[in-house]
């Protein structure tokens, strides 16, 4: 049973990056399945992650049933080198994003209760091409290596040096960066 919050909802309108609380714990729901079953009722299952420990379960329950979501807040921070008044924030909380992190990058970061939950970076960055093969790969595309250290399939005449922007939700090549 779900412990009361800020807002009840139902439960189908659960989505990814909600905050709720179980048990005492609060959990930020990963994914969100909702599923009707024949004749008898709907179910969601939903993966959760602890806030404190970063451990994820899953927990099913059915349609009828009242969710008690949390109020969460948005800030954005730009990550510095300096060490003035900093929240420390694990890398982990950017999923595979983070190796598209950069000094003075805007990111937005999920707090609960002060609490950082969740990072996002913009979904474009410009990245320069340390690397390109001699050969492609497809007859339009090549492998290149990023300066962040991962490859990429850019179109052929892209070259070592170039600034290229990057789709940072499925690592493509989107286009030149203007210079």
């Amino acid at each position: 049973m779900f412990t009361p919050g800020l807002g009840s909802q139902s439960n189908t309108a659960l989505r990814p990056g909600n905050v709720i609380e179980k048990s005492g714990r609060i959990f930020e729901v990963v994914d969100a399945e909702h599923k009707q079953r024949g004749r008898g009722g709907a179910i969601l299952t939903l993966e959760l992650r602890d806030v404190d420990s970063g451990n994820k379960q899953t927990l099913r329950f059915g349609a009828e049933e009242a969710v008690e979501s949390m109020f969460i807040n948005f800030k954005f921070l730009t990550p510095i080198l300096e060490k003035f008044e900093q929240l420390e924030v694990p890398l982990s909380l950017f999923g595979q994003a983070a190796a598209y992190l950069k000094e003075e990058m805007k990111v937005k970061m999920q707090f609960f209760d002060g609490r950082p939950l969740s990072g996002s970076i913009p979904k474009q960055v410009t990245c320069i091409i340390k690397e390109t093969q001699d050969h492609a790969a497809t007859p339009r595309y090549k492998k290149a290596v990023l300066d962040n250290g991962l490859i990429i399939q850019v179109p052929t005449y892209v070259e070592t040096g170039e600034e290229v922007v990057v789709n940072t939700e499925d690592g493509s090549f989107v286009t030149r960066a203007n210079k």
